[in-house]
């Protein structure tokens, strides 16, 4: 996937030549944060030297160790709402998706291991199978998900629960969607608690998983807060050789926002809640993906926690990579909905258990 992702993916987007501002769309749909056209963005961003506001010395959370923050803004006024995030191997060449139906490429740029910056930032809008924005369709803008298998590209889209499937081979962000079968349930996913993580499980991931994996194939696609009759978060598997429907047992009114698959063969799922007594949280949890099959109700522990004592915000992404030294770095980004209030943060960790 990384090397995929490195060669095919991640070049900068030549058709990119100045700033095209995003237009205003009709009415119900996407205004003044669309993207109709390519367009280089400029991002500027402020360091966060610590994760604990009431302790800034403090740098171990659970089984995360924190490395870097930054605060990205920008004035593009299609920059924001970003949903998801994939990286290369390095971690440094990204690709992500705004809730606002734009893919975003670009680089971290990193001194020492902190990152200071994004560099060579791009914006497109999705396209539909016809080459159009998808937010032409009424409704086809909420992107909060993103798999990817080498050149393939598969976007959720919670609003419509429906799986969009890109090859980059053909035109990079320039690709057009087709939509993916999934299984009937997933249309009954709540309108805006449906579709919210995609992960695609490889053939080969490492040599720490078993080349037998049941799952080598399969796209697993988890809702936000899609409940089944016991009251857990409902997940599908969507092709390979098990296709079929899972739940990811809830505690605590957790809903998840994104997932990613370790070398290791686990899958942390990242979860939030929000409660005006209780305020806001996020978390990850750490599922054996061995235990994901037709059926089944998967739990795990939690090995982050967080609140509005930390520097989080609408946390809404996470990918991994591993340095050269051998360490697994986790990345997070949150969606700022747009809103003056809220922040886009791109958090650094180092997963020390």
């Amino acid at each position: 996937m990384a090397a995929g992702l490195s060669a095919v993916v991640l070049p900068r987007f030549a058709q990119a030549q100045g700033v095209t501002q995003p237009t205003p769309g009709p009415p119900g749909r996407p205004g003044r944060h669309r993207v109709d056209e390519p367009a280089a963005v400029e991002v500027n961003a402020r360091p966060l030297p610590s994760f604990d506001i009431r302790d800034r010395a403090r740098v171990r959370f659970g089984a995360l160790e924190y490395r870097s923050g930054l605060i990205l803004t920008s004035s593009f006024s299609g920059f924001g709402g970003l949903s998801a995030l994939r990286l290369d191997a390095k971690g440094e060449r990204f690709i992500a998706v705004s809730d606002q139906g734009t893919w975003f490429t670009g680089r971290i740029v990193y001194r020492g291991r902190d990152m200071v910056g994004l560099d060579d930032v791009d914006a497109a809008p999705l396209l539909d199978a016809h080459g159009k924005p998808i937010t032409a369709t009424r409704g086809w803008y909420d992107s909060e998900s993103l798999a990817l298998d080498g050149a393939i590209a598969y976007v959720g889209l919670e609003r419509v629960n429906q799986v969009l499937r890109y090859d980059f081979a053909t035109g990079f962000t320039r690709a057009r969607g087709e939509v993916v079968p999934l299984p009937p349930a997933a249309r009954k996913l709540p309108i805006n608690k449906g579709l919210e993580a995609l992960v695609f499980v490889p053939k080969v991931m490492s040599k720490a998983t078993p080349p037998s994996q049941p799952l080598a194939g399969t796209l697993i696609a988890l809702s936000e807060r899609g409940l089944d009759a016991g009251g857990n978060l409902i997940a599908f598997l969507v092709g390979g050789k098990t296709p079929g429907q899972f739940s990811v047992r809830r505690t605590e009114n957790f809903d998840i926002s994104d997932a990613v698959l370790l070398q290791s063969g686990d899958l942390l799922i990242l979860e939030r809640k929000f409660s005006w007594l209780g305020g806001a949280g996020i978390r990850i949890r750490r599922l054996a993906l061995s235990d994901i099959a037709p059926g089944a109700v998967v739990d795990g522990p939690a090995i982050f926690n967080a609140d509005l004592g930390n520097e989080i915000d609408n946390m809404e992404g996470i990918d991994a990579h591993v340095t050269d030294e051998g360490e697994t770095v986790l990345t997070m980004i949150s969606d700022d909905n747009f809103s003056l209030i809220q922040r886009n943060l791109l958090l650094q960790f180092t997963l020390v258990d």
